[in-house]
């Protein structure tokens, strides 16, 4: 059960940030006693890797600040993101898989269910997200950008260590995160039909 609801967080982390919960599963694999990547997700725990996710991370922070390339960068990411999300969700789940190694055993074994529950959650968040932050962008004249991006990154950061040091912490922030994404859409919706010529 908190193996699910590790792999869960981080899924739901990666569909906000692909970076974030890439690089703290990574370093907490590499400097953490008490966490062990599965032995096909141990590149994670790599320099040259971490190194590389971390330089992807900071482009990310950047790009996602300013407004019209952050809708730019969601449309890369659509790609990114779900597949960095079959990663955590996979390693974070602790499955033992061949994902890296030999691709037919993993399609063979019950091995990529783990995988594609993760890409699947992470796709979800992240297709609400690029819903969310057009209209966003497009009511407060590019001034939400930045705002939103912070605190998509901060829940990142706060989703993936929840994940990985008290698992139970996951369900509350995705039950924070859903009232405040509903929230925000009903904000939008009523500034948009004050804004709307009558």
């Amino acid at each position: 059960m908190l193996e699910l609801l590790t792999g869960t967080g981080l899924a739901v982390a990666a569909g906000l940030n692909a970076y974030v919960p890439m690089l703290v599963l990574g370093l907490a694999g590499r400097f953490l006693d008490f966490v062990q990547l599965p032995a096909a997700w141990s590149w994670l725990e790599n320099e040259w890797v971490l190194l590389i996710l971390g330089v992807l991370l900071v482009i990310e922070i950047v790009a996602d600040k300013i407004p019209a390339v952050d809708s730019i960068n969601d449309w890369i990411q659509s790609i990114i993101r779900p597949a960095a999300g079959g990663i955590v969700f996979g390693t974070g789940a602790s499955t033992q898989t061949a994902a890296v190694t030999d691709p037919a055993a993993f399609f063979e074994s019950s091995a990529w269910v783990p995988v594609v529950t993760g890409v699947v959650i992470a796709l979800v968040v992240h297709g609400a997200k690029m819903f969310v932050r057009p209209a966003a962008n497009a009511l407060t004249a590019g001034a939400a950008a930045p705002v939103l991006s912070t605190g998509e990154d901060i829940g990142a950061v706060m989703l993936s260590l929840f994940a990985i040091l008290i698992p139970i912490l996951v369900v509350v922030a995705i039950i924070g995160l859903v009232v405040l994404v509903f929230s925000i859409f009903r904000r939008l919706r009523r500034q948009r039909r004050s804004v709307a010529p009558a």
